[in-house]
């Protein structure tokens, strides 16, 4: 069998195979390197940085849920300083693109961390979560505001020359709309979906099993959803997408290439095993060779309608 071409690139970043790794589930990296080859995948995405050091939500803030967990962590971070001086001389010494995903509850914060990671060989890009509130605007969620989205990745543009990916969140009515004003702004490439808003319920206490009440629901449960939205950008916008939400094996990432997905990152399942997005990886050109499919890059967007 030929071996088939897996790279791929989005935004000017050069990666060996279509698998990044989703923010939140992979750490900063390093936690994963003694259950996988960090040097197997395309790319890693940090765990979300703010400006200072968060400590996040109180317990109970994971749940279980009916094919896939609801999260409420509070994006719990060490902060942009501490990652730039623990956590990111290991990853320099990885051959792999790292990503590192940013939010900030004031535009200022996200412009701030932008700053600060714009001179740093070892940050291949940036990605921005927008699924946060603006605390200084009476908690409007940059997100689900086109206005709001835009004048968050102006900023971020402004502050870095990095390739800016705009994470997009799933809870809005018109994702297109949201993924155009991104792209309107200066976006370099997109990601969604983020997590679902969801809850759970103790029955027999009457009480919200997370501490939150709400938290972002993921896994299989989702892949639906996300596989519609990045359908549904894809063919509105010209811009790169990297396609997430319940992707748990080489299938299910391949269905979000065919979608029009350029690339994919893995979440959820890494919490089932830590190896996951380096099986999947294997697994996704190992489809190709059986199959005679020469490059990965052939299969994007190739749906057929």
């Amino acid at each position: 069998m030929q071996k088939p071409d897996m790279s791929v690139e989005l935004a000017g970043i050069k990666m060996r195979n279509p698998v990044m790794t989703a923010s939140g589930t992979f750490g900063y990296g390093a936690e994963f390197g003694d259950y996988m080859n960090l040097e197997s995948i395309g790319a890693m995405i940090t765990k979300g940085l703010s400006l200072k050091p968060k400590a996040g939500n109180p317990t109970p803030r994971i749940v279980e849920t009916p094919g896939g967990m609801l999260n409420a962590i509070g994006l719990q971070n060490v902060g942009v300083d501490a990652f730039i001086s623990q956590k990111l001389p290991y990853l320099s010494k990885v051959a792999t693109p790292v990503i590192v995903n940013l939010y900030g509850n004031t535009l200022e914060e996200y412009g701030e961390v932008a700053s600060r990671l714009d001179s740093l060989d070892g940050v291949a890009g940036i990605e921005v979560n927008i699924s946060c509130p603006n605390v200084k605007q009476g908690g409007i969620v940059f997100g689900t505001d086109p206005l709001a989205a835009r004048e968050v990745v102006r900023l971020v543009k402004r502050s870095t020359s990095k390739p800016i990916i705009v994470k997009l969140s799933p809870n809005v009515t018109d994702v297109v709309l949201m993924a155009k004003a991104c792209a309107d702004a200066g976006a370099d490439a997109l990601s969604l979906i983020n997590t679902l808003t969801g809850m759970a319920i103790d029955l027999e206490r009457r009480r919200p099993i997370l501490a939150n009440v709400t938290g972002g629901l993921s896994g299989p449960a989702i892949k639906p959803v996300a596989l519609r939205m990045v359908w549904q950008v894809a063919r509105n916008v010209q811009l790169p997408i990297i396609g997430i939400g319940g992707i748990m094996n080489a299938r299910d990432a391949l269905e979000f290439i065919l979608a029009g997905a350029t690339a994919v990152q893995v979440g959820t399942a890494s919490f089932l095993d830590p190896s996951a997005a380096q099986t999947i990886a294997r697994d996704m050109e190992q489809y190709l060779a059986e199959n005679r499919i020469p490059s990965i890059a052939s299969m994007i967007g190739a749906l057929e309608l």
